[in-house]
């Protein structure tokens, strides 16, 4: 590719203040993303992480790894910590009220421990992916019973297993869910805001050793609605904090917009400070960058996502509570994005660090990079 050609496409998707800021060379990992074939060959994610004590993965499905061999080998070469995308949640796990169902999620457990990854859960509480008979069934009377003997059961049945839980996922809602900043959720109209409570401590009497996460989205840029998640998520885990319930780590969703322009490191950072002066760790649990409004020529595209990931990673892992990054999903063969925001013009996203071929594009490098310059932590999680 001509150098100034590239340059000049450069300058059209990312603005010609990165590229005098970001001082660019043709040496630039997120160049030689496209002209080096010995990329291919390069050190994985997954090393690179452990080399500053961080870990990284991403989330798929037993189906997903079972059916694809080629797609299950690069996890297993780029992770050393595995999520599942849906197999662990109640719709999957449970297809009736008295019966659990671990047959994927106890493949996914060894394919892990085969490869020495680790593992983590994904999610107990949810106020989505329920099961048909949860309207049926669950009830004011029965809620309590309910949710406990689900975590009880699912979250002891692979004590000793994880790495950690997403316990909660998606609770805040600070415009028009009330005072309290709580999303309207099934289990919070059974329960009240007690069910947080409840669904952390059952938790960890099932396992006391794997790490409990408040998992939520909407945190990253400076914009009202992210400013009012990040206000409602701090008062959150403050009171939970102060009542003593066992919330370990703040898990930050990160599915970023490559076209969005309100990013600000410094707020960003001034908020990790502060979920971590609450003794708390940081998991980036389910980072994509949605190329939706981007360009259709793939040069440019891949460029602007690969942009995307570089500014957040090297913002978020300055502060040393950050433990992990995980991608939600590795390549853009599987990628929620397709059906959930598809591109106007028709052109498959390509908003993960591999290709549909399974190749490293710039979003790979671009990861590698923020991991190659992030501080070392002391110790690896």
């Amino acid at each position: 590719m001509n150098r100034r050609f590239f340059l000049q496409t450069a300058a059209t998707v990312l603005g010609t203040q990165w590229l005098s800021t970001a001082k660019p060379s043709w040496t630039h990992p997120l160049f030689m993303a496209m002209v080096d074939p010995a990329l291919e060959a390069a050190i994985p994610l997954s090393d690179r992480a452990a080399a500053k004590g961080l870990l990284y993965g991403a989330a798929s499905t037993a189906r997903k790894m079972q059916q694809d061999a080629a797609f299950a080998s690069a996890v297993a070469r780029e992770c050393n910590l595995f999520v599942p995308e849906n197999d662990l949640k109640w719709k999957a796990l449970r297809p009736s009220p008295e019966q659990f169902d671990f047959t994927r999620g106890d493949w996914l457990a060894a394919f892990a421990q085969a490869h020495g990854m680790q593992f983590r859960g994904h999610t107990c509480v949810w106020h989505e992916a329920l099961p048909e008979w949860f309207d049926q069934v669950v009830t004011h009377q029965n809620a309590e019973q309910v949710l406990t003997e689900h975590i009880r059961t699912v979250v002891g049945h692979y004590a000793g297993q994880m790495h950690s839980w997403d316990v909660v996922n998606e609770a805040i809602d600070p415009v028009g869910q009330g005072a309290d900043g709580l999303r309207d959720t099934p289990w919070k109209r059974l329960l009240g805001a007690d069910y947080i409570d409840i669904a952390f401590h059952t938790a960890a009497a099932a396992d006391p050793n794997a790490l409990l996460v408040l998992n939520e989205y909407d945190l990253d840029y400076d914009i009202p609605r992210d400013a009012a998640k990040r206000e409602a998520i701090l008062r959150l885990l403050r009171a939970l904090v102060a009542r003593g319930v066992p919330v370990h780590a703040l898990g930050m969703q990160a599915h970023l917009r490559a076209a969005e322009t309100d990013f600000d490191p410094v707020v960003l950072r001034d908020f990790l400070r502060q979920v971590a002066d609450l003794g708390l760790k940081i998991m980036v649990t389910e980072l994509d960058v949605v190329d939706q409004d981007l360009p259709r020529a793939l040069h440019p595209r891949d460029l602007a996502v690969a942009h995307t990931y570089q500014s957040y990673l090297d913002a978020v892992l300055q502060e040393p509570a950050v433990i992990a990054v995980l991608t939600w999903g590795l390549s853009d063969r599987y990628t929620w994005l397709t059906n959930f925001r598809p591109r106007s013009d028709g052109a498959a996203p390509r908003p993960l660090p591999l290709d549909s071929l399974l190749h490293r594009k710039p979003a790979w490098s671009a990861i590698a990079s923020a991991f190659d310059q992030a501080p070392s932590r002391l110790i690896s999680n």
